[in-house]
């Protein structure tokens, strides 16, 4: 008899099987870009959120910036008042000397409201300091050109700053808050934040407090 082969048994790892391919996602969503070519704008409406800055005086100058607007007549006019003779209560009064001003603005001019405070801060030493960021809702209707048309009305959500400046000395616990800027002659600032810290300078081994913005 001839011999007979061997058996073997071999032993195969068992792997679970793999799992089912995930669902793709699904598309998003945008609404279709509007052609202005056949629209035209005929009302804009703009919803600020609640004041960001609770506990302001009724009369306090409030200057809005807009995308057109001039910096240099915002600021000739609200140096004036900032800088009027006589002495003036919270927000103003009596022909006085203004304590306070709030600079607000949206959207594109966001970057005026800016300039416009920090020229204004060199112009009038001694301004405390207050800004706040949130979203405004803008509202716009738009037209149809052409006959049967319906039209439509866009909403979308702008960022807005309100930046209060202030002569008396404001909460600096308070976020947002930035102290006085002090003349790099004169002597040190006594209205630094808590947690300031100090930067020397190599050139005249001056010392100038470094304070963040928001």
């Amino acid at each position: 008899m001839e011999p007979q082969p061997a058996s073997f048994l071999v032993a195969v790892p068992c792997f679970p099987p793999p799992p089912p391919p995930s669902p793709a996602p699904p598309p998003t969503h945008r609404p279709p870009k509007l052609d202005q070519s056949n629209f035209k704008r005929v009302g804009r409406r703009e919803d600020p959120d609640p004041h960001p800055i609770p506990g302001l005086p009724a009369d306090i100058l409030h200057m809005r910036v807009k995308e057109g607007s001039k910096i240099r007549n915002l600021l000739r006019f609200a140096t004036a008042r900032m800088q009027g003779p006589g002495q003036g209560g919270g927000g103003g009064g009596g022909g006085g000397a203004l304590r306070q001003v709030v600079f607000t603005g949206s959207g594109r001019s966001l970057t005026k409201t800016i300039t416009c405070v920090e020229i204004l801060k060199r112009q009038v030493g001694g301004l405390h300091q207050v800004s706040k960021l949130c979203n405004n809702t803008v509202s716009e209707a738009w037209e149809s050109l052409r006959k049967g048309v319906p039209g439509v009305t866009i909403c979308r959500t702008v960022p807005a700053l309100t930046i209060l400046l202030s002569m008396d000395p404001l909460d600096p616990q308070e976020p947002g808050y930035q102290p006085p800027q002090r003349d790099p002659h004169g002597p040190p600032s006594q209205h630094m934040a808590p947690g300031a810290k100090r930067v020397r300078l190599e050139e005249g081994n001056r010392e100038l407090p470094s304070t963040s913005s928001v």
